[in-house]
């Protein structure tokens, strides 16, 4: 929107043009400075805080490995949809009538999809209408690809790869409308799908795929962008933790068991956000999109098993408010869940490229993010410590993330660091804006009243 400021000209529909690419192997950019989130794409986020809501809810009705299948299959393509069109938006946002109405129209289509989704494996409508509404969302996407394509020819080689691959892979979902396909056909189908989806996305913009198609601009993004809305959908898979702790006043009235078990869920959202943020702890660190083509496509990818271990386990967390005891089933998705999510954060900060060598810090990066693999395999094995019930389980694992959160904080510090910064200058310079006001005063002809 910088250029429709400075021009005196207004557009519905403005031309898309790459805000930055590959040129040689030279990065370019059409604008300076960073650029956050628009507000249409934060509106687009608020839709997936019900979807996930409601994905989570579904499988914690009832679990088994079947539903844990289904859960993963139906949050994977809806995954898939944002990502779209966070990829379209980090590369050619300008906010025009044609991008509004494009999310808008995916946010319908995902309206189907949401409602339809928890009810594949019961009905075979709705298993039709929700294979139907996500071709629908991909392929309005890929559209939107191929028409940017003929507007603007930095990314033009790679976005036709794409928009052809990813609407032959669509093909294997064929199976899932007929009803005279098992349903373990149509799982395997589906999971087929979903992975060819994952590997294709990594290889059309990948050097690979820059290197076989002989590109001299090539795709790149907006890193502080792509940043930004990463930690948008981590935020919402957060808050499944806080939803279900307020909505229905479960830990009413007073001071009781369910409110503390509120509390250390809060406390353990918290915490998660904290280790999200604080990343590899490094006083100086590359980010993995900066690093290497290796990490960056590694840090994007290891979001969604991220996401959906805390989404599954964070429900069930913030579900023991309204229940007194945990059965076997919810024991091993809520401490599987958050165990799986940590050793995801151990990943997640590994990527990132530590500088820290000469600065003197308390303990070395695999010493101080030795806690979280840690934490992951005694909170995955909790459940075999059947004696304990729903509020134990929990004040164990709320203990277990506030000492890694210790840990990592203190021990990432420079050696000599103090614990507190003595406060200087509280006080008012009373002299000094005298003493400056009267040299003013007098410089301007003025006395005092």
């Amino acid at each position: 929107m910088g250029e429709e400021q400075k021009s005196e000209h207004r557009f519905l529909f403005r031309q898309p043009r790459a805000l930055q690419w590959f040129e040689g192997g030279r990065l370019m950019k059409r604008q300076e400075g960073e650029r956050q989130a628009g507000r249409f794409e934060l509106f687009l986020d608020l839709l997936y805080v019900a979807l996930l809501s409601n994905f989570a809810d579904t499988l914690t009705e009832d679990i088994s490995g079947a539903k844990l299948a289904k859960y993963i299959l139906i949050l994977a393509p809806s995954w898939h949809v944002w990502s779209d069109l966070r990829e379209l938006m980090n590369s050619f946002y300008n906010d025009d009538l044609l991008q509004r109405v494009l999310i808008l129209w995916v946010m319908a289509v995902l309206v189907v999809y949401g409602n339809n989704a928890p009810l594949v494996d019961e009905e075979i409508g709705a298993m039709r209408s929700t294979v139907a509404a996500y071709m629908v969302a991909r392929v309005s996407c890929n559209l939107a690809h191929l028409l940017y394509s003929f507007a603007s020819y930095h990314h033009r080689l790679q976005q036709r790869l794409w928009v052809g691959a990813s609407t032959l892979t669509l093909c294997l979902y064929i199976p899932l409308y007929f009803e005279s396909v098992s349903m373990r056909g149509k799982i395997a189908a589906a999971a087929v799908a979903v992975s060819v989806e994952e590997m294709l996305w990594v290889f059309c913009y990948s050097p690979a795929a820059k290197k076989l198609l002989r590109t001299k601009y090539s795709t790149a993004v907006d890193i502080p962008h792509e940043v930004d809305r990463f930690a948008a959908f981590y935020i919402i898979a957060l808050g499944e933790f806080l939803y279900l702790i307020i909505v229905g006043s479960n830990a009413a009235i007073g001071l009781n068991l369910r409110l503390m078990r509120a509390i250390w869920t809060l406390i353990i959202a918290f915490c998660l956000n904290w280790l999200y943020t604080h990343a590899d702890c490094a006083v100086k660190c590359t980010h993995p999109l900066r690093n290497s083509v290796y990490t960056a496509f590694s840090w994007a990818l290891i979001h969604l098993p991220l996401i959906a271990s805390l989404l599954a386990g964070g429900h069930v967390a913030a579900a023991s408010v309204a229940e007194e005891e945990f059965e076997d089933p919810q024991r091993w998705l809520l401490c599987g869940g958050l165990g799986a999510g940590m050793m995801c954060l151990y990943i997640f900060a590994l990527l990132h490229g530590s500088s820290d060598h000469g600065e003197n810090l308390i303990l070395p990066k695999p010493f101080r993010l030795a806690m979280r693999p840690i934490t992951a395999i005694i909170i995955v094995l909790l459940p075999l410590a059947h004696h304990l019930d729903a509020t134990e389980i929990l004040s164990i694992i709320m203990a277990l993330f506030v000492f890694c959160v210790i840990w990592e904080t203190v021990t990432s510090l420079r050696k000599g660091a103090h614990f507190w910064e003595k406060w200087e200058e509280t006080q008012y310079p009373e002299k000094r804006v005298a003493n400056g006001d009267a040299e003013a005063e007098a410089d301007n002809g003025q006395t005092s009243p």
